[in-house]
């Protein structure tokens, strides 16, 4: 079973629909990380802000759920994009105005090598599992003087683990990797995928990092 295929049906679009939860990120030994879809359905907070005041030229969205984020920058006459793997989010993200496909980040994608900011929010540096991979797959998309903005755990951690998506009343899906990482642990992973990082701020609890690419190629 896939990441995608895991994001496809059942809890997490349940829970767009709606646009509340609860809904949590499981893993097999019952640990729950909660998923703040209440707040990713709303208009963006200060937090968000702040990542959209950094943003410049062509954005992509990776993850973009139900779309805030790309909505708010296409309200101000942006050119930015959203992908998500997830059915229910994209048509969310098209109603609220933006610009949005049903696609992973790891398939090919318009505009590859000329996105000029991609944002990885709400903890998408961990899509896939392996945010080195995810990061090498971005230096593909972004132009020669892409940046990329991501949130980071606002905690010293560096983790790989299989989760479920879980609304808490026994409706779960299908297992797919995940990654949580603090902003040493990502500079760490940027590094080795020919990033590094520019810039740094907290804000409301939330912690974020800008990083740009490096114009040498690293070795895979």
């Amino acid at each position: 079973m896939t990441a995608t295929t895991a994001w496809l049906a059942g809890p997490y679009d349940d829970a767009l629909r709606t646009g509340r939860g609860p809904l949590f990120l499981r893993r097999d030994d019952g640990w729950l990380l909660p998923l703040e879809v209440e707040r990713w359905c709303e208009a963006p907070d200060r937090a968000d802000r702040s990542v959209l005041d950094r943003c410049r030229g062509t954005v992509l969205d990776v993850g973009c759920g139900p779309g805030r984020l790309v909505a708010a920058l296409a309200a101000e006459g942006r050119r930015a994009l959203g992908v998500d793997v997830s059915p229910e989010a994209v048509a969310r993200a098209v109603r609220l105005g933006a610009s949005a496909l049903c696609r992973s980040v790891f398939d090919p994608l318009p505009g590859e090598g000329r996105w000029d900011t991609v944002l990885l929010i709400d903890g998408n540096v961990g899509i896939g599992g392996d945010p080195a991979a995810l990061l090498r797959r971005l230096r593909q998309v972004v132009s020669r003087s892409g940046r990329v903005i991501a949130e980071c755990v606002p905690l010293d951690v560096d983790e790989r683990c299989e989760v479920r998506v879980d609304d808490g009343r026994g409706g779960r899906g299908a297992p797919f990797p995940w990654a949580r990482v603090g902003v040493r642990a990502l500079t760490a992973h940027a590094a080795v995928a020919g990033w590094a990082v520019s810039e740094r701020w907290d804000l409301w609890g939330r912690r974020f990092v800008t990083l740009t690419r490096q114009p040498s190629p690293v070795p895979r």
